[in-house]
Order: structure tokens, then C-alpha cells, then sequence
């Protein structure tokens, strides 16, 4: 079973620094846009750590960005922007949002420092099989500033997590973001609660949901210090999670949908995916009716350039396969000439790709339900890459964990 264990965060000031000017999403949802936006909000907004950038347009991989990211980070430490809470703690994080049918959601959870397990070896799953990657960004990251800076988001199964992680009295930073996501963090002090967490958590299954890169990352970091350390334990053999209770309740998941590039001119994708889908005319390109309409009739769809069409499994062509589009899918577009497959997760952004050309066509998933996740995870099997996308994102910048 993997530890979940409380540790003294380092957090910013906020009595001198606004939570809504210094924390950011996730590195891997940042552009370059993004990040300038960001970094123009404060010369202490965490993407000037967490996305380093060469400091010259010429400079090369070599770069010492990292280093630089190192060193700001530590000064940001030195001058007291950031401080480290004098005990250890786990830290109960709330985002809550109005969907889009105007219903009030929001999802609690903890964040503390999990064990890192090598897949195959615990109770720490993978979620979902990842798509190559370099590693090397966040591995030099890691080791300039020995110190875990975005969490990972873990899923557990552990019935009743939500209600241990339940927070009293007032939170110690509250802010609300871009995207009118309420942020809200506390600090859980006190052994009790947090060993009833930590009890918890230990006891069941932990699944990856989001960061599976980051995770992999601290799994070669902490591999990385061993060995220089003679194989002593040391903080890196954990890293900052956010755990929250695998429940419909907690989780909003979106479907992550599929863009084609480089068909041949003459191929015909709607022929192509006849063999595996009974296939129906659904009207206009990509709207919210056809989202609707896909989950009520539960079928995929195909958006060309003229129109769309709803794709109904067809129930003897897929043998053995998951019950997820994104397996089916995966199956039938083996089958097509080699092309280019991107992934978006919003159906806005589909369409415009369409309409400007760069892609040939897209087909729309409908979402991973919350009880397909917790099969899939308690059979310790993984759904395919892109499978899922949690919204809304932890932010990166609520609190962070030295390594050592």
C-alpha cells in the first residue's frame, strides 16, 4: 500500500502576493502565450519556475534555464515571498464551478506526499497508457529545484475519503480564476484527522488521473538519487499528490477528442468507418446538440468539413475491446492509411480546426464515465491514451514540497 504522509509545504505569502496573480495551470496546458500572459501578472507567478524558458532566442537545449528557474525559486524562498509552515500537513484544496447546465460542482481532495511506486509493483495505477514524451524538461526541473512543484492527481478508492478530507474552520487563501473557478486551500494540523487520512489513502488503490509524466518523472528522480545516496530513503521517494475520492461527486470528466491530418485526397474516412460503426447523417459540423445527442444515442461521431455523422458500434466488429470509444476508435483508425492524430479536448476547438484546414477530419468521444474509470482501475488494467480529460486543472503554485 502507498503511503500518503503529511509534510511542511512551502506557500506563498498572502500578504504580500494575490493567489489569482502567482498561480498558474499545469505546465502541459501552457503555451507560450499562456505563459507570457501569466508571467505579465507578477515577477512572482509560478510559470517563471515551472515553465522555464531559454533566456535568449539563440540559446540552444543547454540552456541553463533550469538553473535559473533554481535560483529564482530559492531567492522567491530567501526574500520571503515564499514560507514554510512549521509542521507538517496535509493540505485540503476545494475548486468549485457552475457546468455547463447551470448546476453548482465542485471537487475536494488533499494534497500531501504520496509514495512513488514503479508500475507493477503497488498500489499506485496508472490511469491511462501515455503517449511518448521527453522527460527530460521535467527532470532537469526537478533537479534544479529539488523541490516538487505541481502535484499529480490521484484517484483513490477509498469509500469516505471525502468526508475525512472535509476542512474546518477558514481556509487560508480563497481565489477564483479565468475561468470563474473558485479556488479555496486549508491546512489540516492537527495528527488525528491527518492519520485518518493518511490510514485511508494507504488502504486502497491510488489511480494516476492526471500527471502521469510528472509521476514517471519523479520515479527516474528518485531512482536518480539513490543511487547516488547508496539506496538511503529520502524525501524523493515520495511526491506531491492531490488525492481525491474516485466518486461521481468529486470528478467532472470530459471526453479528449480526435483530429485527423494527412488523409490521402481520396479517402473516404466515412467508408473507412462503416465496417465498424452503422453510420447516420447528424446535420451541421460539431455543435452542443450533437454532444447530446451522441450521449443519448450512444454513438460516436465523424465532423468533415460539410457535416457530421453519428458512428453506432457496430456490435459483432470489435471483439474483445474495451467498452470506451477511445478503444474502439483506436481499432478503426488502424485500419486507415497512415495520417496524423492529434487530440482536443473542446469541441470549439474541432470545428475551427476544420474550418481552417488544419485538420481533414475529427470524430467526437463521449466521456469516460466515473464507474468505467474505477472498473478499469480495480482490474488494474489501463484505458487507452487521451482517454480522459478532468477539468477543472489544480493549479500549480498552491503549495510546494522540498525534496531534499
Amino acid at each position: 500500500m502507498a503511503r500518503f504522509e503529511p509534510f511542511a509545504g512551502i506557500r506563498y505569502d498572502t500578504d504580500r502576493v494575490a493567489m489569482v496573480d502567482v498561480t498558474a495551470p499545469p505546465y502541459d496546458v501552457i503555451d507560450a502565450e499562456d505563459r507570457a500572459r501569466l508571467a505579465a501578472r507578477s515577477p512572482y507567478n509560478v510559470v517563471l519556475v515551472d515553465c522555464p524558458v531559454p533566456t535568449t532566442p539563440a540559446a540552444g537545449p543547454d540552456d541553463d534555464c533550469y538553473l535559473e528557474a533554481g535560483a529564482r525559486f530559492a531567492s522567491w524562498h530567501h526574500d520571503g515571498i515564499l514560507r514554510t509552515d512549521h509542521e507538517p500537513c496535509l493540505y485540503p484544496y476545494r475548486m468549485s464551478f457552475v457546468d455547463a447546465d447551470g448546476v453548482p460542482r465542485s471537487t475536494l481532495g488533499a494534497l500531501g506526499a504520496l509514495e512513488l511506486m514503479a508500475p507493477g509493483t503497488g498500489d499506485v495505477l496508472p490511469h491511462e497508457h501515455t503517449t511518448p514524451k521527453a522527460r527530460s524538461d521535467r527532470l532537469r526541473l526537478l533537479r534544479a529545484t529539488a523541490a516538487n512543484l505541481s502535484p499529480v492527481w490521484g484517484l483513490s478508492l477509498a469509500p469516505g475519503l471525502t468526508e475525512l478530507v472535509s476542512p474546518e474552520g477558514p481556509p487560508v487563501a480563497t481565489w477564483s480564476d479565468d475561468e470563474g473557478v473558485e479556488h479555496a486551500l486549508w491546512r489540516m494540523r492537527d495528527p488525528v484527522p491527518i492519520a485518518r487520512v493518511s490510514n485511508a489513502v494507504a488502504g486502497a488503490p491510488v489511480v494516476i488521473a492526471d500527471g502521469h509524466h510528472r509521476y514517471e518523472t519523479s520515479l527516474a528522480y528518485r531512482d536518480e538519487r539513490r543511487a547516488g545516496a547508496g539506496g538511503t530513503p529520502g524525501g524523493y521517494d515520495l511526491t506531491l499528490a492531490y488525492v481525491v475520492e474516485l466518486t461521481d461527486a468529486q470528478l467532472t470528466v470530459a471526453p479528449i477528442h480526435r483530429l485527423l491530418r494527412g488523409l490521402p485526397d481520396r479517402f473516404d474516412p466515412l467508408d473507412a468507418l462503416a465496417r465498424w460503426f452503422e453510420v447516420g447523417a447528424a446535420g451541421p459540423p460539431a455543435s452542443p446538440a450533437l454532444v447530446s445527442r451522441m450521449v443519448d444515442d450512444g454513438a460516436l461521431a465523424l465532423v468533415l468539413p460539410g457535416g457530421s455523422w453519428l458512428l453506432h458500434p457496430r456490435p459483432d466488429a470489435f471483439g474483445g475491446a474495451a467498452d470506451l470509444d477511445s478503444s474502439r476508435l483506436d481499432l478503426a483508425l488502424a485500419a486507415f492509411p497512415p495520417h496524423e492524430l492529434a487530440f482536443q479536448h473542446g469541441v470549439d476547438h474541432v470545428r475551427r480546426a476544420l474550418e481552417d484546414g488544419t485538420a481533414d477530419a475529427g470524430v467526437l468521444l463521449r466521456p469516460a464515465s466515473v464507474a468505467q474509470i474505477a472498473e478499469v482501475a480495480r482490474a488494474r488494467d489501463r484505458m487507452p491514451p487521451k482517454t480522459t480529460f478532468f477539468w477543472p486543472k489544480v493549479r500549480t503554485g498552491l503549495v510546494f514540497r522540498t525534496l531534499g
